[in-house]
């Protein structure tokens, strides 16, 4: 990247390029963003935020456009949230959330709707989750999870059902729960073989979720794999490095680039390491 930052996002644009926004460098909030080119192996700037913000969500939306929302500037929690058009390089301004969100977890659901839920406002950790809408651009509430979750994160499965794994509320966790879009609802899924929070969590091909890293009091470098078949976690092989508040991205190779990230006693890191994917 072109400087070590943590707390940012990283989202694959239609292009095969993958868009990297805010987070934190040197206790500096960030409303710098950057695009990555996997085919030269190159990195250039694009526009800025409205909003300086890390521990937010991004989004790809059917449209190509990007939904950032969430996280904290610096200055407090926020609810707002903002459109990248990749064709443009711009950034525009789009509906409220009904919560103050920072660590919080999203994800695309299969009829172009965005799911956001947990993270932490500032009365603690929260279980509620909301929907965006990009046809309205508005946010609506949908049904609670069974857990506070702060540093979770959201993959929706080829079966439309969306799972939320991890995260912390006072101590880490290690369980996970399905949500059900036709119905608003969660339900309990067999839980991770370690409590992790701030990790990643990736949808193969085959249906599976990898995740990778995070941490449980202190960075880890243990991946999983979940078989939605099954309920089931598996342990696969680690990463290079422990690292948390990184970012995973699916390349068109079939290779997962982990980028940037926080590895213990405020060292930052600007590298990046490449896992091929089964």
């Amino acid at each position: 990247m072109n400087y070590a930052r943590y707390a940012h996002t990283a989202s694959v644009l239609t292009n095969g390029n993958v868009l990297v926004v805010g987070g934190i460098r040197d206790d500096t909030f960030l409303d710098t963003a950057a695009v990555y080119n996997p085919s030269t192996d190159s990195w250039a700037a694009t526009a800025m935020l409205a909003v300086r913000r890390a521990s937010h969500t991004a989004t790809t939306l059917a449209n190509g456009n990007v939904l950032i929302n969430g996280g904290n500037s610096g200055n407090g929690f926020l609810n707002t949230a903002e459109l990248y058009d990749p064709l443009s390089g711009m950034w525009t301004q789009t509906g409220f959330m009904y919560d103050l969100r920072v660590d919080h977890a999203a994800s695309l659901l299969i009829d172009g709707k965005v799911l956001v839920a947990g993270g932490l406002t500032q009365g603690g950790p929260l279980n509620s989750a909301e929907l965006y809408d990009p046809l309205m651009k508005i946010w609506i509430p949908t049904g609670s999870m069974s857990a506070t979750r702060q540093g979770s994160t959201l993959s929706t499965l080829i079966n439309g059902k969306v799972l939320v794994a991890g995260g912390s509320n006072g101590g880490y966790l290690k369980s996970a729960e399905l949500y059900d879009p036709s119905t608003g609802n969660w339900t309990i899924t067999g839980s991770m073989n370690i409590a992790r929070a701030f990790h990643t969590a990736s949808l193969l091909s085959n249906g599976e979720v990898l995740v990778t890293d995070g941490k449980n009091n202190v960075c880890i470098n243990n991946t999983e794999l979940y078989d939605p078949s099954t309920g089931i976690w598996t342990s696969v092989t680690n990463m290079n490095m422990a690292r948390q508040q990184h970012t995973a991205t699916i390349l068109t190779n079939r290779t997962l680039l982990i980028a940037g990230g926080e590895k213990g006693n405020d060292m930052y890191l600007n590298n990046a390491e490449l896992f091929s994917l089964p």
